[in-house]
């Protein structure tokens, strides 16, 4: 077993343990003081009805007289969860319940986990529809392609408030921020590089979207996914409109970048300065003799979890100089946990009706900038961790002020007034984790 297998293997029993012994990561607690009838009968009957009345005259108010403007559902069925596939809606519940445990902690956000058994796509979509009430936002999670991208735009277009594929968007947030400083880092450019996508799932396909929204020419990405390049000519292409027509479109619009159709995996490596992996979990997915062939001062994300599709001292050995993968216990971790949290804090003080990919084009600059800002940036840091909570609410008011600029916000802001509005939620939510550890209400770990 190699080091980082090892390592690994020991995340798993620590966490399995942990989990055993809490019994879950997140409960809901009052936020208002309860100490008597008088209370009671202000929270409830009587005294809600007057909030029930004057919402059905007007239902924008549930985002000012209820938890509902602070409130997302993250909603999976369970057919893409990480690296381990079709594990069911049950196996789901704990990431989605480590995902409301980010969303607090890190962006002040009450996420409710919702796990479901409908697998017909449009069934998924009228669920989101049938909820949409409860909700400020929805937080889609851990859903199989091509089917994730037919439900996202559906209920982008369908619903009026914000949904967000985060192993789409968020993670093509994270990437475009990473590559944006580590090109910085390499001296090169964004739209003069040569960019090899491996493996074209959710993540991958939303972050081709945003390079182009960033000006990158499609010409200059190569698209590699189980069948190979994929190119206009090449075999079966005419399938794969009807099965992925999300994978079609790169077919078409990046002509296999330059590689001719039907040439071997390494081909598309030889003069390429950006590899971005997402695709099955390693070691061994990505040679180290591909990224050999690759330009001098090469950057590799092999961003698989749990393991990356190379080890980074590997890349490192075979010419990569800036390495990154979605793992916090390595250098450069490129993960969506650097963004989620900020993107619907800002959305949600917004009352934002959707989140654009402009929108996410702001984010990643903005988290982009800070890490360059803030500790400056090098071969071992091209973005921030998830400790250094002050990126969340700089993410959340460059992301706000685009959605008021876009036109797509219920409320306007400016990029001070969101700055301190989300400090300060922010803030509280962490002070009340703390405070509730230190008074033992939150018992140690044994």
């Amino acid at each position: 077993m190699s080091e980082g297998e090892a390592a690994t293997e020991e995340w798993y029993k620590l966490s399995m343990d942990l989990h055993r012994f809490y019994v879950g990561k997140i409960e809901v607690i009052p936020k208002v003081p309860v100490r008597g009838l008088r209370d009671l009968s202000i929270w409830y009957t009587p005294g809600v009805a007057e909030p029930s009345r004057a919402i059905s005259r007007d239902p924008d108010l549930s985002f000012e007289l209820t938890s509902r403007w602070n409130t997302i559902a993250i909603v999976s069925d369970g057919t893409r969860v990480l690296g381990l596939g079709r594990v069911g809606p049950e196996a789901a519940y704990p990431v989605m319940e480590g995902k409301a445990l980010l969303f607090k902690y890190l962006g002040g956000v009450d996420a409710v986990p919702l796990v479901h058994r409908l697998t017909n796509s449009d069934d998924f979509v009228r669920l989101l529809e049938a909820i949409e009430p409860s909700f400020g936002g929805i937080n889609l999670e851990d859903i199989e392609k091509p089917k994730c991208f037919y439900i996202l735009d559906e209920a982008r277009r369908r619903l009026s408030i914000p949904v967000w594929h985060d192993d789409q968007q968020g993670t093509a947030v994270a990437m475009l921020a990473g590559l944006t400083n580590a090109l910085k880092v390499v001296g090169k450019r964004l739209r003069d590089v040569r960019i090899v996508l491996f493996g074209i799932g959710a993540a991958n396909t939303a972050f081709y979207r945003l390079l182009k929204t960033v000006g990158v020419r499609p010409e200059n990405v190569v698209a590699i996914d189980k069948s190979g390049v994929l190119h206009p000519e090449m075999k079966d292409i005419d399938k794969l409109m009807i099965a992925d027509p999300y994978q079609y479109q790169i077919a078409i619009e990046t002509k296999g970048g330059g590689v001719p159709p039907g040439s071997p995996i390494e081909r598309a490596f030889e003069g390429a300065d950006v590899l971005v992996a997402a695709s099955a979990p390693g070691p061994g997915v990505i040679k180290p003799e591909w990224v050999s062939r690759m330009n001098k001062d090469a950057i590799v994300f092999a961003l698989a979890n749990p393991v990356p599709e190379i080890w980074p001292w590997e890349a490192k050995k075979a010419g990569a100089k800036v390495v990154a993968t979605g793992r916090s216990d390595f250098p450069n971790q490129v993960n969506n946990s650097l963004v989620f949290p900020a993107v619907f804090r800002g959305v949600l003080d917004v009352r934002a009706k959707t989140i654009t990919d402009t929108m996410a084009v702001a984010a990643a600059m903005e988290l982009a900038k800070y890490a360059e800002e803030n500790g400056g940036i090098s071969e071992e840091r091209i973005l921030p961790t998830m400790e250094e909570w002050e990126v969340y609410p700089r993410v959340a008011a460059a992301i706000a002020v685009r959605a008021v600029e876009e036109g797509v916000a219920r409320r306007t802001t400016t990029y001070k007034e969101e700055l301190e509005r989300a400090r300060e939620i922010i803030g509280n939510a962490r002070k009340k984790v703390e405070v509730l550890f230190e008074r033992g209400l939150i018992p140690p770990p044994l």
